[in-house]
């Protein structure tokens, strides 16, 4: 896909990246996305998604998530230098949470880890979320062997609040727990002033 296309679908660009909204026809991009066992690892121990729950219930769920969060959601992000799919980016609140509190998460194909895509794509997230939407918090969480999830996050300026034990399935590293990072809209704010 020639992420120029995109049109209004396009939420945020960066130096290198366009985050753009999914549509229906981006299933093959998440399937091949979630079947590669590193990228995995840490969410299903390295089990792919079945092209089923991608079809019938990931794919909608985001979609879905544009119309119940207006200018938030998950978003596939391409290079902007040819549009190759990179991954994907959320920022989305909880359901029944505070309305100005929101998760960021990624997931990224292996072949673009170690670049800082990540950070890239997630800071621009991170921003919109605090200066486009109003938000007061984003948070995001990783397994705490997730060193490479946990890095993208303290370089966002993110702050380690707790690690906690959830009641999931183990996979190998859970024993150590799941972590969570937080931000404020004030610590964003000085950190924003300190670069200017």
């Amino acid at each position: 896909m020639d992420p120029s296309d995109a049109g209004a679908d396009v939420i945020a660009t960066t130096e290198r990246l366009v985050l753009r909204r999914f549509t229906r026809d981006d299933a093959d991009l998440l399937v091949e996305l979630d079947s590669d066992p590193a990228v995995m690892r840490y969410l299903t121990g390295g089990r792919p998604t079945p092209r089923r729950r991608v079809e019938t219930g990931v794919l909608p769920a985001m979609l879905r998530g544009y119309t119940r969060h207006p200018g938030l959601g998950s978003f596939a992000g391409h290079l902007r230098a040819g549009g190759e799919f990179v991954g994907w980016f959320m920022l989305l609140p909880d359901e029944g949470g505070p309305a100005d509190e929101a998760e960021l998460g990624y997931r990224l194909r292996k072949a673009f880890w170690g670049k800082g895509l990540g950070t890239e794509g997630a800071r621009a997230l991170v921003d919109h979320g605090f200066a486009g939407r109003g938000l007061r918090r984003i948070y995001a969480e990783t397994m705490f062997v997730n060193t490479g999830s946990r890095r993208i996050m303290e370089k966002l300026g993110m702050r380690h609040e707790y690690t906690y034990h959830p009641p999931f399935a183990p996979i190998d590293g859970s024993e150590h727990g799941e972590v969570r990072y937080v931000l404020d809209r004030d610590e964003w704010a000085a950190r924003e002033r300190s670069l200017a």
